[in-house]
């Protein structure tokens, strides 16, 4: 798979140039996504010291070679220091702070912990700052490289589901197919699941986040199926609702469920565009289901974010105060679940354009 390379050496400079509105003049970034994102490095331990003119990034003796062998792929102009020890590591931490007093923490992934010991035994000299979303506001918009790789696990999703949607004929049970779903995607090329993956069954397709269970699938079931491809740290998120045995399997309240949840999730696609309110999409999504008078049964936002993380910003809801921009990549996934009867959920992926957005999950929707 030949895919553009990641603009990851830039990326540092944008959150540098936010760090005095966020009232800090360095920042020590603690959540590995985020390292990740402005290093390239993928290991699980590490801190990495943003300051204006400089870049640190200390890990542990396991990671060594891979740290120094991934910072150069990036093309990433940093200092690495390996501590063997977390007193190591905290040597190192302390004294290329000691000329800070404003140290900023990313305040959503420190814990209280973490502000503590590092209040009283590793920058003492410092006053810690509380920062919000410095480095995922950067993540927000995808570069071509990001949105390339969504794109890939995208595609590795589609293919994977059309490989094993035929188990549904023949009695296979939601864990069952489950696992066929998540061995096809890494056959295909994943190199994981994006989250674990929902297969829900009749009555169990009310529950919209339903753990795949022994039930067996049967003719006239609607099969909610909501998964992912991970394809080198980005994701993919895809919902379709199969109706087993085709619609003519279907009850009347089965069949009307599909149809309004399709008609909402095309209406959302269609609000999504540079410059719309994400709760804007949220309500072209809502009105249709409201008007169908199932407005109590859609419990969930209509969309989020996907990149590094599964869910991150934007978020799309009626309560989200967000507006799209280019280069966002969001879902759009209205749903109607009704309990005894089952659950319609539709979902894709789309990045967000100047003029609409392009939908990067191409799976058929019946």
């Amino acid at each position: 798979m030949s895919l553009p390379p990641l603009q990851v050496a830039a990326r540092v400079g944008h959150v540098r140039a936010g760090l005095a509105d966020a009232g800090c003049q360095a920042l020590l970034v603690s959540h590995l996504t985020n390292i990740r994102y402005l290093t390239g490095f993928t290991g699980s331990a590490a801190l990495l010291l943003v300051e204006p003119n400089s870049l640190l990034m200390v890990t542990d003796g396991r990671y060594e070679e891979q740290a120094a062998a991934e910072l150069a792929a990036a093309g990433v102009d940093a200092e690495l220091a390996v501590g063997r020890t977390t007193a190591a590591q905290q040597a190192v931490l302390t004294a290329r702070a000691g000329r800070i007093e404003l140290l900023g923490l990313e305040a959503e992934h420190a814990t209280w912990a973490d502000q503590l010991r590092y209040a009283g035994e590793w920058f003492t000299a410092a006053d810690l700052v509380a920062t919000h979303g410095l480095v995922e506001g950067v993540r927000v918009v995808k570069d071509a490289g990001e949105v390339a790789r969504i794109e890939a696990a995208c595609a590795i999703a589609d293919a994977a589901l059309a490989e094993v949607l035929p188990l549904l004929d023949e009695r296979v049970t939601e864990a069952a197919f489950a696992l066929a779903l998540d061995t096809e995607m890494r056959r295909q090329g994943a190199d994981d699941v994006s989250f674990e993956t929902i297969v829900a069954a009749g009555s169990n397709g009310s529950r919209p986040h339903h753990t795949p269970s022994p039930r067996i699938i049967e003719r006239g079931d609607l099969v909610v199926i909501d998964f992912g491809a991970l394809v080198e740290g980005y994701h993919s998120d895809m919902t379709r609702t199969i109706e087993v045995g085709g619609a003519m399997a279907l009850d009347d309240t089965q069949a009307r469920m599909l149809a309004v949840v399709g008609e909402a999730q095309a209406a959302g696609v269609a609000a999504v565009r540079a410059g719309a309110a994400t709760r804007a999409v949220d309500a072209a999504c809502r009105t249709v289901i409201e008007a169908a008078g199932w407005g109590d049964a859609f419990v969930h936002g209509t969309g989020h974010g996907v990149g590094l993380d599964i869910h991150e910003e934007p978020r799309v809801s009626a309560t989200a105060d967000a507006t799209l921009r280019a280069g966002h990549v969001v879902t759009v996934e209205p749903g109607v679940y009704l309990p005894g009867h089952g659950g319609v959920r539709v979902e894709d992926t789309v990045v967000v354009t100047e003029t609409g957005c392009r939908t990067l999950t191409r799976a058929p929707k019946s």
